[in-house]
């Protein structure tokens, strides 16, 4: 940025991406829930004391010195682990309020944190809760830190969502007593320090494996002598749950008659309470912690659903593109008897057709512009033009010796004009108005033509219809890794789309290195606007809006000097992206006009905001949640995704490439492209879009020249300070 602009948009922009960052990792890090799965067994370790192992389910480590203790005679703890779960638990409770059964769920922090009122219809129900961690992490593998931090959150979120704290606690992946290993008793000793009671469990059912409701119905009967209490363990979250629902309700249907009581642990132990209430002030900490993972996993989704529909709109604009271009390219080189006929009226009778080679008047407006200045004027005036060319250099000012070399240069034909600075549009205007042809051609002052540049540029107009010819800008300075990439996007983004405008007779921008003009047509949109950042596209809009077409030449060819650092490439795409924006929103109405005028806002508007400004607006989120998808999600979605898009992107770039006649070779650094240049690229849009929003004024940026085409001038030149961009 520039010095004096506002350096608030960068810190909306951080922040923006600090809070996007959080959230995703927010939700990568409860999205850690998988659930139960089979583990190879350890086998038992004597370092778990005996008094444990050959005790109950519920032990006790508050003071110290582990209690055990067991289920009461006909006495069931039915426990669920995994939930809550939007679709399985809501069944668990209606089963359990069908048979006036209660019992204890196990949550997931992370599950309560998305489903705060299924947590509040548990307590609301009669049932108890417990905390299974905040991400089902095995606490028997996790360092201190990680597991106090599973057990704080899941307190928290527990506090969020319904207003308790709870004393009960079951280490995933346990199982009953005897089964402890080593590391699983450190964890309990260290939860029990921490104030809560280990559940573990007297028949496990596996039910996470889906062996059958027989099977979970079962295992959940299988006891000692008949009237025995138990600690049952089931599930009700993880997956399909459909027989775990069966099972339960069987469970209550041979049991119950029986006499067995189904109730929470702490009623069936005469316990406390498992769940206390929290002051006002946790209850605060907790409701942002829900609220901020039920955000996170929102966006989550949201960005699932925006990523495929970005990635959807990119190929199929990468097939218009390619089918667009094929079209033109047939039209364009049909032999020259099979071309389309003008599709103006044709000359009055008698009258004579119109001269296949006017005068051409060249303008080039100049600021600071002695890298390249010979060299521009040079290239103009070395041509196969048949008809009579005038170069007309207006120097806005300039503080080099960009007039000077002008001036020195002697060449007949070339008129110099000085004016006191006043920007580009005033330039060209001054041009303009000073010039003597109908065909007017407007150049910046950093591009070179090649000999039959003018020529093919000019014949266009033998159609009265037309009424701008946009030529075919090519990078010059290409040698380095920043100049490939920008060679590529000129070819593939720049031509492939002009080629599509020109079929659809929406063009929107004619550039202003290379742009051929009927003066008739400037003066009727008023010459060229000077409200706008984009000059060219605004001039290129009006253009369009009055029924003329504006048609692509792919065959004048004009080289430019790009920007040759990111900095550089930085200034020039900001103000060439905010000056579009600008024009867009002047030229808004022509969507609703009529006639030639809707034709072009209708066509051209909606694409270029859908392309040039909301996916773009959306792509560093995107890339984001690609990089999330990668380490959280499978990653093979998003690098098959990634791979796929560069490989359809290299296929269309060697078609575009062909098309213009160049070498493929380039191409090898399109994968990298899409990590720095891409990006840059989508940031620009970024700070664009914010500029626009705040309402924020930007000033013309300039860039330093680096004298690309100084050999080819009258004499050599020091690289100059700056120039239009």
């Amino acid at each position: 940025m520039g010095r004096g602009e506002p350096r608030g948009h960068w810190i909306l922009l951080s922040l923006g991406g600090l809070v996007l960052a959080v959230l995703l990792l927010m939700d990568g890090f409860a999205g850690g829930t998988v659930g139960e799965a089979p583990r190879a067994d350890p086998g038992h370790s004597g370092a778990v004391p005996s008094r444990v192992t050959e005790g109950g389910p519920v032990v006790n480590l508050s003071d110290g010195v582990p209690k055990s203790r067991r289920m009461p005679p006909k006495t069931i703890a039915l426990t669920f682990d995994d939930g809550p779960d939007p679709e399985w638990t809501p069944r668990i409770l209606d089963v359990l309020r069908r048979h006036d059964a209660h019992a204890t769920f196990f949550t997931v922090g992370s599950h309560v944190a998305r489903e705060p009122a299924l947590t509040r219809r548990i307590l609301r129900e009669g049932h108890e809760i417990g905390s299974h961690t905040y991400t089902h992490a095995d606490l028997a593998a996790a360092p201190r830190w990680r597991a106090r931090l599973e057990m704080d959150l899941t307190q928290r979120a527990l506090a969020g969502a319904a207003g308790v704290h709870t004393r009960l606690m079951r280490m995933p992946y346990s199982s009953r007593p005897d089964g402890l290993t080593a590391p699983e008793w450190r964890a309990a000793e260290r939860a029990g320090g921490d104030g809560y009671i280990v559940v573990l469990t007297d028949r496990d059912t596996e039910d996470w494996a889906r062996p059958g409701t027989e099977t979970i119905v079962q295992r959940a009967l299988a006891a000692g002598a008949r009237g025995e209490g138990a600690v049952v363990m089931l599930h009700d979250s993880g997956g399909d749950r459909s027989e775990t629902v069966a099972a339960v309700g069987r469970i209550l249907d041979r049991l119950q008659p029986q006499g067995y009581r189904f109730t929470t642990l702490a009623q069936a132990l005469d316990m406390p309470p498992a769940e206390v209430a929290v002051p006002a002030r946790e209850r605060a900490v907790g409701w942002t912690l829900v609220t901020a993972q039920r955000a996170a996993s929102g966006l989550t989704g949201a960005m699932s659903a925006v990523f495929g529909v970005a990635g959807l709109l990119c190929v199929l604009r990468l097939v218009a593109l390619l089918v667009f271009a094929h079209v033109h390219m047939r039209r364009v080189r049909r032999p020259a008897g099979r071309r389309r006929r003008p599709t103006g009226p044709p000359p009055p009778p008698g009258g004579l057709p119109p001269d296949p080679f006017p005068p051409v008047s060249v303008i080039v407006p100049a600021y600071n512009e002695e890298a390249g200045i010979a060299a521009t004027v040079t290239t103009l005036l070395n041509t196969d033009y048949p008809g009579a060319v005038e170069v007309i250099v207006v120097d806005d000012g300039s503080t080099d010796g960009t007039a000077a070399i002008v001036e020195s240069m002697g060449l007949p034909g070339v008129q110099l004009l000085r004016k006191p600075n006043g920007g580009k549009p005033s330039a060209l205007n001054a041009g303009i108005a000073a010039a003597r042809s109908e065909i007017l051609v407007l150049v910046d002052g950093d591009t070179v033509f090649q000999r039959d540049t003018l020529r093919n540029l000019i014949a266009p107009f033998a159609d009265p219809e037309v009424g701008a010819v946009s030529g075919n800008t090519k990078v010059a300075n290409r040698g380095g890794l920043l100049g490939r990439w920008q060679h590529i996007e000129y070819v593939i983004g720049f031509n492939l789309d002009r080629r599509m405008f020109d079929l659809l007779q929406c063009m929107p921008t004619v550039p202003g290195a290379i742009g051929g003009f009927r003066r008739s047509v400037l003066a009727e949109v008023g010459g060229v606007p000077g409200d706008t950042l984009a000059e060219d596209t605004d001039l290129t809009m009006a253009i369009c809006r009055t029924g003329r077409r504006v048609v692509y030449e792919e065959k004048a060819l004009a080289w430019t000097e790009a920007p040759a650092s990111l900095r550089q490439l930085w200034r020039q795409r900001y103000r060439w992206c905010y000056g579009t924006m600008q024009a867009m929103w002047k030229h808004r109405r022509s969507v609703v006009d009529r006639g030639a005028s809707g034709r072009f806002g209708r066509r051209c508007l909606p694409y270029l905001t859908v392309f040039q400004v909301l996916l773009p607006l959306f792509a560093p989120a995107i890339d984001l949640f690609a990089v999330f998808g990668l380490i959280f999600l499978d990653p093979l979605v998003p690098v098959v995704s990634w791979t796929l898009f560069v490989a359809a992107q290299a296929a269309a770039g060697a078609y575009a490439l062909w098309l213009d006649g160049e070498s493929v070779r380039p191409l090898w650094a399109l994968p990298l492209q899409q990590f720095v240049y891409r990006q840059l690229m989508y940031l620009v849009v970024v700070q664009s879009v914010v500029t626009a929003l705040l309402g924020a004024r930007l000033r013309w940026h300039t860039i330093r020249r680096t004298g690309t085409f100084a050999d080819l001038g009258t004499r050599e030149q020091s690289p100059g300070p700056v120039g239009y961009t």
